[in-house]
């Protein structure tokens, strides 16, 4: 069989100093191994001298795709995959944080039959407890709460089969959860550690202002890995908890004042009983609709609620036409 074609996705801001190194490096490591690769460098909207240090280093395999304006790493990323061309995707950073040279043993492991393989900084270099305790922090949360057990979410480093993120779309600063969405589609996830090089050349674009961001992406992941399908459970029990406050609530407001000898507007009471039991309505109501869109999304666009694991599946009778499910119930591959 021919070799895969490799594409590697760099989506930069400001590193024109970086990519100086960092490109030549990237070709010498990828040529070495004798792959089949493109690099896409993504602009996302830099200021700096990007565009011509990538035209001077021109090659067929390289490729520069420019945003009109900042739009983060998450959004460049996803435009860099948008625009390759690659069975394999390597992701990487291009601030020379993250070596080339290993590139070739994450795809070693890629070949062992994983689909996804995350890079971990095991000795990471960067500041201690502004960059390193926080992301440690942040790693044994989002391990704990999606059930993907990674050392090093934040790692740009990643080679992934392109099946593993099929219909697939990040928002916001969800790139450091695509193992868990990978993971979601059935994939099968691990980590390597690869190694981590202080900055030489420009400024970091992370800060503790993240944090946040993160807790809430990481918020809307969970939903929509454990309700996404479902998301009357979850206003469904917010309404009924709700309600159930407001039973109690009136119920005591009519005991005090039968056998306490209150009247119902000496106590917040009645006024609790009737916000709870609006409250829980309401959650109802947003339930029901939250359901109706549900099922808009997934057949307006013919997709399926399953991901097939076994190409030599036929389609049933069932009134659906095969050529409809193909794009969301492709199967995935095994190795």
């Amino acid at each position: 069989m021919p070799p895969e074609l490799v594409s590697v996705i760099l989506p930069v801001f400001n590193e024109a100093e970086n990519l100086k190194e960092l490109l030549p490096a990237l070709f010498r490591s990828l040529e070495a191994f004798g792959l089949s690769y493109e690099v896409i460098v993504v602009d996302d909207g830099s200021i700096d001298q990007t565009r011509e240090i990538v035209q001077q280093l021109a090659r067929p395999q390289l490729r520069l795709v420019q945003l009109r304006r900042n739009a983060g790493q998450t959004a460049a990323l996803m435009a860099g995959i948008r625009f390759s061309k690659g069975d394999i995707l390597v992701s990487m950073d291009g601030d020379l944080q993250n070596d080339p040279a290993d590139i070739p043993q994450l795809l070693a492991k890629l070949d062992q039959g994983y689909d996804l393989v995350s890079g971990w900084r095991k000795n990471r270099q960067d500041a201690p407890l502004r960059r390193n305790l926080p992301s440690r922090l942040a790693n044994r949360l989002i391990s704990a709460v999606s059930g993907v057990h990674l050392h090093d979410y934040g790692c740009t480093l990643k080679a992934y089969r392109r099946q593993a993120l099929q219909g697939v779309r990040l928002y916001g600063e969800m790139h450091r959860f695509i193992p868990i969405y990978a993971y979601w589609n059935g994939a099968r996830v691990t980590e390597i550690p690869v190694r981590h090089h202080a900055r030489r050349h420009g400024v970091s674009h992370y800060n503790l202002k993240r944090v946040p961001k993160v807790l809430f992406d990481l918020l809307v992941v969970v939903f929509l890995l454990r309700y996404g399908q479902r998301p009357m459970y979850v206003f469904g029990g917010v309404g009924l908890i709700s309600i159930g406050i407001g039973v109690i609530a009136g119920g005591a407001a009519l005991y005090y004042k039968f056998f306490g000898d209150k009247s119902l507007i000496a106590t917040p009471l009645p006024l609790l009983f009737v916000m709870a039991f609006i409250t829980g309505a309401m959650c109802f109501l947003m339930g029901l609709l939250a359901e109706l869109l549900v099922r808009t999304y997934y057949e307006s666009q013919n997709k399926a609620t399953y991901m097939i694991s076994n190409a030599g599946a036929k389609q049933g009778g069932d009134g659906l036409s095969r050529a409809s499910e193909r794009p969301a119930a492709q199967a995935f591959p095994r190795s």
